[in-house]
């Protein structure tokens, strides 16, 4: 009876320390999966402390007009670093869209047809960019280094560097500009775009073809895996939704600039990478990128309200991403420990 009452403690003890154990790694797996949002939800208590405006609801509906036309870039910048690739022409192709969409409104074509053109313009010369790089095995950063430069001469020459004027019709207007109650449509078009693109990658096959073109290029290949195709197609989505914020911004001003977005690409690679994806392709996703776009937005917008000159902003907020990413890795590495 002795011996059968120590083996029946001993085994509770066991599932005791086995139950412990899983505990800790669900533990460490939430603070990993979700540590960006905990130190967003961190970020947004310090501001409601230091800039108790931060939390109206005027404030809030700016931040998250101010928060879409990044955000919606960011998630076409997603998309191609997680097939390893990198698209420094976001911002150039964003002012072409938008100086597009504001000459053909100007020429009296509906605006409808005018941001379709837009868009499918933003489509080409990102399929041209990703085309180069996935056909002629060009490198991804050279390619789009020239289509930054390509792109904004054209922007420049449409109207001789001149802004082009977009003012029409109040439903256009309403798009980049427009609220429903408190909620601006560009944030909620942000939204819808960012629930898309996150349930094409994780419930398509195409995301599943994106995932493992990121994860190892030549073993897809080898797979039978269309990975030109899939190269040129995340492009393509790139550039289609760079001329989206493009036509948001025109929509917004009622005017086209050349010189808008300018350093676009850096903020949007920002996100990204804040938001945890690999740029090494493979890993991350669009909610990462979505909760990082509005971390980095909520720290410009608590440096307004403190009354922090534009060159202060670039240096904190510069620190908070090293500060960020080294947390980041740490969580990381101490769940894969767990």
């Amino acid at each position: 009876m002795t011996t059968t009452a120590t083996a029946t403690s001993t085994d509770e003890r066991q599932e005791g320390v086995v139950r412990r154990n899983l505990a800790g790694r669900r533990g460490a797996e939430l603070i990993v999966k979700f540590n960006l949002v905990l130190v967003f939800l961190a970020l947004c208590a310090v501001a409601t402390v230091l800039a108790p405006e931060f939390l109206t609801t005027r404030n809030m509906s700016n931040l998250l007009q101010q928060s879409a036309l990044t955000g919606i870039v960011a998630i076409g910048m997603t998309m191609v670093i997680l097939t390893a690739g990198i698209d420094l022409s976001v911002g150039s192709v964003a002012a072409f869209g938008g100086m597009t969409v504001a000459l053909l409104i100007d020429n009296d074509m509906h605006f409808v047809l005018a941001i379709a053109i837009s868009l499918a313009a933003g489509a080409g010369f990102g399929a041209i960019m990703g085309g180069l790089s996935a056909y002629l095995s060009l490198p991804a950063f050279m390619t789009t280094l020239a289509g930054l430069t390509a792109i904004r001469g054209l922007a420049y020459l449409l109207t001789d560097g001149e802004p082009a004027n977009a003012d029409t019709s109040e439903t256009f207007q309403l798009i980049g500009g427009g609220f429903i109650g408190y909620i601006p449509i560009a944030g909620l078009i942000f939204v819808g775009i960012a629930i898309v693109a996150g349930l094409v990658l994780r419930g398509t096959t195409f995301g599943e073809y994106i995932y493992a073109v990121g994860s190892n290029k030549e073993a897809a290949r080898l797979s039978g895996l269309p990975v030109r195709g899939v190269i040129t197609a995340v492009f393509a989505i790139s550039g289609m939704l760079s001329a989206l914020a493009g036509v948001l911004l025109t929509s917004r001003l009622t005017i086209g600039q050349p010189t808008a977005f300018d350093g676009l690409e850096l903020d949007a690679i920002a996100a990204v990478v804040l938001g945890g994806t690999n740029l090494f392709g493979g890993r991350g996703g669009v909610m990462g990128t979505f909760v990082a776009v509005l971390l980095l937005s909520v720290l410009r917008n608590l440096c307004n309200l403190m009354g922090l000159g534009s060159f202060f902003q670039m240096v904190v907020t510069g620190l908070i991403l090293v500060v960020a990413l080294i947390l980041n890795m740490a969580i990381e590495k101490r769940g894969s420990r767990a």
